[in-house]
């Protein structure tokens, strides 16, 4: 079996293609996987390094957008697993035009190439965020789409194409909504690196507003052996949440990081909150529970593996901050 990944360089791409092709998922140890990636700032080919001797690998330097190298590269693969996709919620609101390049048209014209090379399956790999914001409840995967921000419209939209292609022209394609994941090589603009990262500089660290915002923390091979378990069990056409079970406001998450930084709140800057920002997010992971996904790892367990982590490779993300906005 052959497995296309397309942002495969990424935080989470490239934690899902380090556990292909070192054997994690029983059953896959010999596929041959393609990594298909842009290497825009986000993306980064030491993510991959672990594995770019591999005998099984290939990376390909590529967009998602160009229709021609789709048309060469999907007709050599059984599985499409699609990452890529533009995520920053801050950048799109300053710029959303690439998040709809990306993460609109790129999946259009993926879904199309897929369809052209006859190909059975696609898992595409989205966001809790195109539900919008749930004051008390989780949400299901039969909850409108109500996003409120330029980058979970952007995401909602290709939720939407997978949808389209499913009911118009049969394709198999699954679609996969996480919470907010957090691990090893996660891009220092997000929340727990940006924060980790400026601790151990003994740096302030921005917390939006009030800090009440509260999120779900999934840890990031909890979420690869979710989109896995999709590609394995999962049926055509459906979504399927995949959450960490972890709720906590991101006043609480950073008090958390604090005590593991061994400093107090006097690091702490607190800044204007986020335009359009969200309150809650909470997804019911029933329906993945039925298949037989369960979070694995204790969020205390891998908040602690996440600041040893970055502790130990400063190599790996002071060039990224020191790279302009």
């Amino acid at each position: 079996m052959n497995v296309l990944v397309t942002g495969g360089a990424g935080f989470i791409g490239s934690h899902y293609v380090r556990s292909l092709l070192l054997g994690t998922y029983p059953g896959y140890e010999d596929v041959g996987v393609t990594v298909l990636d842009k290497l825009t700032y986000a993306g980064n080919p030491e993510n991959l390094a672990p594995v770019a001797r591999h005998p099984r690998y290939t990376f390909v330097h590529g967009d998602i957008t160009d229709a021609e190298l789709l048309a060469r590269l999907v007709p050599r693969c059984d599985v499409v697993v699609n990452f890529a996709a533009e995520t920053h919620v801050d950048r799109s609101i300053t710029g959303a035009g690439d998040f709809v390049t990306t993460n609109v048209l790129g999946t259009q014209r993926l879904l199309q190439a897929a369809l052209d090379a006859g190909m059975p399956t696609v898992v595409h790999v989205s966001t809790d965020e195109v539900y919008g914001s749930i004051a008390e409840g989780s949400w299901t995967e039969d909850e409108p789409l109500l996003p409120n921000s330029p980058y979970s419209a952007a995401k909602a939209g290709g939720d939407l194409l997978c949808r389209a292609y499913h009911r118009t022209h049969g394709l198999d394609v699954r679609v996969t909504r996480c919470s907010n994941n957090y691990g090893p090589y996660q891009y220092p603009e997000k929340v727990i690196p940006l924060f980790v990262t400026n601790l151990l500089d003994r740096l302030a660290v921005p917390l939006y507003g009030d800090g009440r915002n509260v999120r779900d923390w999934l840890h990031v091979d909890d979420h690869c052996r979710g989109i896995q378990l999709v590609l394995e069990k999962g049926s055509p056409g459906e979504v399927y949440n995949i959450g960490g079970g972890t709720e906590l406001t991101n006043r609480e998450l950073t008090e958390l990081l604090l005590s593991a930084c061994g400093l107090g709140w006097d690091m702490v800057r607190q800044v204007p909150d986020r335009l359009g920002h969200d309150l809650r997010y909470s997804v019911d992971c029933g329906k993945l529970a039925a298949l037989g996904y369960e979070p694995r790892t204790a969020f205390a367990d891998g908040l602690a593996e996440v600041v040893r982590w970055y502790a130990d490779n400063e190599w790996w993300w002071r060039p990224l901050k020191a790279k302009p906005a």
